[in-house]
Parts: C-alpha cells; structure tokens; sequence
C-alpha cells in the first residue's frame, strides 16, 4: 500500500514541486488577539515580512489574497486588482469551505478551489510568486495538465520577468473583455 505524503496540504504540494521551505512551529496562545502578529512576535520576525492569507468575495467570486499581518486588506484595491466592481471579506465558512483550511490558518498554497491570488506589492522580491507558482506548476503536474497559460499585464515587469525564469514563452495574444452589463432598453445594439 503506497503511503501517502503527511502534513498540511501546502507542505504536501511544496514537497512536491521541490520548493524549499521550512515550518516554524510555536505554541499557539488563545488569547492572542491576532494570529498573524502572534506568530511574528513569537518567531522575531518584523510583522511586515510576516503575510497572512485572507478571502474575499469580489463580485461574487472568491479571491485569495496575501497581505502583511501589520496591515489590513485594502477592499477596493483588490476589486481594482481584480477588475470588480466591489469587494467585501468572505465568510468564514465558504473560506473554510472553498480552501479546505481552517480560518486563521489557510494557506494561499494547497487549497480546495482554484481562485484567483493577488499578493500585496510589499511582498515583491521575497520569493512569494515564484513559490505561489512553483506549487500551482505542481498541482497542474499533479491533475495531468499538458500546459499552464498565465496572464500578465505588460507593466507587471518583474513578475514578467519571473515567468520567463521559470521557462515560459511569451505568447502574442490578444485579450478583450467586455463588461456585461443589463441595456437600458433591454437588448444590445
């Protein structure tokens, strides 16, 4: 009988694209008011270079995203990032739910439902892209996926220049979009 790899599902999935990493273990104090700030204090680490993984519903899609745990996830720069119109934070259920962690413990890695992550920009240089992709690389592997297209804006410079590291090909592509909105009169013209 084949055993099966242990630990959470994003040391699992790590492992097995290869990613280095390390776990840092620490008694958890109930009373601590965040967990976040709590792991930073205990570890002795700046809570700026410190992230937590929070979901939001924008425009009724769930979305990841990876901010410090010194600061708070700004709403409407997510809806903006994402091209919504509004954000809001999600349940907590439906973010147990879709990522298959507990709230105050999920990882933007190994989840349930592939949603959208968008990573705050004080997170650039730290490693956080290239792991985030490295373990989607590995799901795609893991689910027998032929390739893997990513979209990227132009102005994105630096994870641009990340995905071509890592052995993509810059396609030339078009992308077009149109809002679909209710018309006025009822049809579109």
């Amino acid at each position: 009988m084949k055993r099966q790899p242990s630990g959470t599902p994003a040391t699992v999935l790590l492992t097995q694209a290869g990613v280095p990493f390390a776990v840092h273990a620490y008694d958890h104090d109930p009373a601590a008011p965040s967990y976040g700030l709590e792991a930073a204090t205990v570890l002795g680490v700046a809570p700026e270079r410190v992230f937590k993984t929070l979901l939001a519903d924008a425009d009724g899609r769930l979305t990841v995203a990876v901010v410090p745990v010194s600061g708070q996830l700004d709403l409407k720069a997510l809806a903006a990032a994402t091209g919504a119109k509004r954000a809001a934070m999600a349940d907590p259920e439906d973010a147990e739910r879709a990522t298959g962690y507990v709230a105050g413990g999920i990882s933007p890695v190994g989840q349930r439902k592939r949603m959208p992550v968008v990573v705050d920009e004080s997170a650039r240089g730290a490693g956080v892209g290239e792991a985030l992709v490295m373990a989607a690389l590995a799901r795609a592997e893991a689910e027998g996926a032929k390739s893997v297209d990513l979209t990227s804006r132009p102005s994105r410079e630096g994870a641009n220049r990340l995905y071509i590291r890592l052995g993509f090909e810059a396609r030339q592509t078009n992308v077009y979009r149109l809002k679909v909105e209710p018309p006025a009169s009822g049809h579109r013209q």
